[in-house]
């Protein structure tokens, strides 16, 4: 998306092309992806999309790259089922193109996945600002799997235990490839207009899919 809250920084530009040591924010993605093993990228544009395309072309270190159009900024949910034609058959991580992760742990993320054969793995950072957790989704946990997410809780949600206090969700996520068929069961959020990430992740935790949180960074 444009990124409206970077107001004219993202004026002419894709937020997640804005460079962070002269590197745009999205490549940091892609070396994530390629030190996980991910065997093809899929990079999912709208807003300026000719500057993501040009600058990486069809292949990032040698693993083949695919674009796909999402013609209406229809939020995350949307986006990711702009993708599924792409993804075909497979199990796939998701990355969001404008969200950097220091010291982050997705190797051994993907390993969890594949070896508690879980459903779906949500990456999760601690912080000390519970309030951090109001900007992307809080998680509450039974037993070690994730039993609710809340997007954007409000602080007195927080306050109330109804998510854990110091977690906060993340974009880093990896899936089933049938986690698609979950997509059409998700409610619209009535604030936003959009199906939000942790309200189709719920809905297959509450059809009864195994997922798990993973510290995504150290």
């Amino acid at each position: 998306g444009r990124g409206s809250r970077l107001n004219k920084l993202t004026e002419n530009k894709n937020k997640s092309m804005l460079k962070l040591f002269e590197k745009p924010l999205i490549e940091y993605n892609l070396e994530h992806a390629f030190e996980a093993g991910i065997n093809e990228i899929i990079i999912v544009v709208g807003y300026k999309k000719e500057e993501i395309i040009r600058y990486f072309g069809n292949e990032y270190k040698s693993i083949k790259i695919t674009y796909v159009v999402q013609k209406e900024q229809k939020g995350l949910v949307h986006a990711i089922e702009c993708a599924k034609t792409a993804i075909n058959q497979d199990d796939f991580f998701l990355f969001l193109g404008d969200e950097l992760m220091i010291n982050s742990r997705q190797p051994e993320m993907l390993e969890k996945f594949q070896n508690e054969k879980l459903f779906a793995v949500c990456g999760v950072i601690k912080v000390d600002n519970p309030n951090l957790i109001s900007r992307t989704y809080g998680i509450r946990e039974e037993n070690g799997f994730i039993a609710e997410l809340v997007e954007k809780p409000d602080p007195a949600s927080i306050e109330q235990g109804k998510v854990v206090k110091d977690i906060m969700g993340t974009g880093n996520c990896v899936f089933r490839n049938s986690i698609f068929s979950y997509i059409e069961k998700t409610p619209i959020n009535p604030k936003r207009g959009e199906k939000e990430l942790p309200d189709l992740i719920r809905t297959a935790v509450e059809d009864g899919k195994l997922v798990k949180s993973f510290l995504v960074c150290d």
